[in-house]
């Protein structure tokens, strides 16, 4: 890990910068959003546009990559990010806001694909496991770092915001500086239809749809409904940065589980006790530690089901089509980010704030359900070859790290097979 770290300080420090102005616009948005007296509706399309700029990011992006190369479109995408994040402060209005945010979220994407892709070629395949667990400890460390910063200062002012773009503006000076001779190659992300998807495994697309409105609710409208019911900044941000940091904690024993057991159960399980912590959150009002324990609970439990769901689908798939299918997993996951925050919005307008925790239990023990309805319907189904092994893998990465989780597991599957004919022989 030491030797991957040194390697590749550049990536890891500028994914770690990067996380921190991500994690960072979130929050603000929400908070600035209900002090300027934004409608509901209006922040949820805000929230919803991050995602559609990163579904178009995921097709454009590598283009731009082939034609000018790495560091120049990462320089770009930080440069704009940090733009907008001046933007944001300067010209508070939904229409702007919604424009932006695709904006950004485009930029987003983009970074991700520049440093994932750029980072795949930099380790070999002997250390590419633990790079990816480095990588996936920078994101989290980014974003739970964010939330310390969102709530040092003053959210109606420019002070947050002007932080945020320098810390954007100073992230891809260490890549431009570094003096690895390394360039990086990038190969374009592989595509799977859909149907033959579904027909591998309907748990894992349905998972990674409903997942997407978790998601998009953790990352957008969490900061909505703490102002919504009365929670100080402070509060919130803490609440928002217990969802990640549960999620960092709980991926390595639950990925040890999803390696010993039928992952339909694990993802049943884990889902249900994420959907019941959101269901006593909605139940019980008003009770600050339940707030942040049911967001620890579920932030826990959605951010490392991502994983066991992608393991579960290569489980289903030929050793060839993983890669491919990355694509397909995102682009399901990306329409689920897209409509959650809509229907967020609708709860939050008719029901009240608790509509918040209404659609996360709904959506969460609605795959506990049909993980219990699969394994029920179908207790015996036979894995295609061995099984996939489970990476660890953040929600938010682009297809190039879902890409790269998926050769590896390729790679290590072709191995066992290989070594298993040689034993038998």
């Amino acid at each position: 890990m030491f030797r991957v770290l040194i390697g590749s300080w550049a990536i890891f420090v500028g994914i770690f910068m990067l996380m921190i102005g991500n994690g960072m616009q979130g929050t603000l948005l929400g908070l600035r959003g209900e002090l300027e007296g934004f409608s509901t509706f209006s922040m949820a399309m805000v929230t919803s546009a991050y995602f559609v700029g990163f579904m178009l990011a995921s097709t454009i992006a590598p283009k731009m990559i082939r034609q000018v190369g790495h560091v120049r479109v990462f320089a770009a995408l930080a440069s704009m990010i940090s733009a907008i994040f001046v933007l944001y402060s300067l010209w508070p209005s939904p229409i702007a806001w919604m424009i932006e945010r695709a904006m950004i979220g485009f930029c987003f994407c983009g970074a991700y694909i520049v440093v994932e892709s750029w980072l795949n070629s930099t380790v070999s395949n002997e250390n590419r496991a633990q790079a990816l667990s480095l990588y996936m400890w920078m994101q989290m460390a980014g974003i739970i770092m964010s939330q310390v910063l969102a709530a040092s200062g003053d959210v109606a002012g420019f002070q947050l915001f002007g932080i945020a773009s320098i810390i954007i503006s100073l992230c891809f000076a260490p890549m431009l500086l570094t003096t690895s001779r390394v360039t990086p190659t990038f190969d374009q992300t592989k595509s799977l239809p859909l149907r033959r998807l579904v027909q591998a495994s309907p748990l894992a697309c349905a998972g990674m749809f409903l997942l997407g409105s978790v998601f998009a609710a953790q990352f957008g409208m969490a900061a909505i409904y703490g102002v919504r019911v009365g929670m100080p900044v402070e509060q919130i941000t803490l609440m928002i940065g217990l969802t990640y940091l549960a999620a960092l904690i709980l991926q390595f024993p639950v990925g040890w589980l999803a390696d010993r057991m039928d992952r339909r159960i694990l993802i049943g399980t884990l889902a249900a006790i994420g959907g019941a912590a959101a269901l006593l959150a909605f139940l019980i009002p008003g009770q600050i530690w339940l707030i942040l324990v049911a967001a620890a609970v579920v932030g826990g439990t959605s951010n490392t089901v991502y994983p066991v769901i992608i393991a579960h689908a290569n489980d289903y798939l030929e050793a060839d089509e993983m890669p491919a299918a990355s694509g397909g997993l995102l682009f399901i996951n990306g329409m689920g980010s897209i409509s959650g925050p809509l229907i967020l919005g609708w709860m939050l307008d008719n029901i009240g704030p608790q509509g918040f925790w209404l659609v996360i239990a709904v959506v969460m023990l609605a795959l506990g359900l049909y993980a219990a309805w699969r394994l029920r319907r179908v207790p015996n189904k036979e894995i295609v070859g061995e099984p996939a092994a489970h990476q660890h893998l953040l929600a938010g990465s682009s297809a190039v790290a879902v890409q790269v989780v998926a050769e590896a597991v390729a790679e290590a599957a072709s191995g066992d097979a290989a070594e298993n004919g040689l034993t038998s022989n």
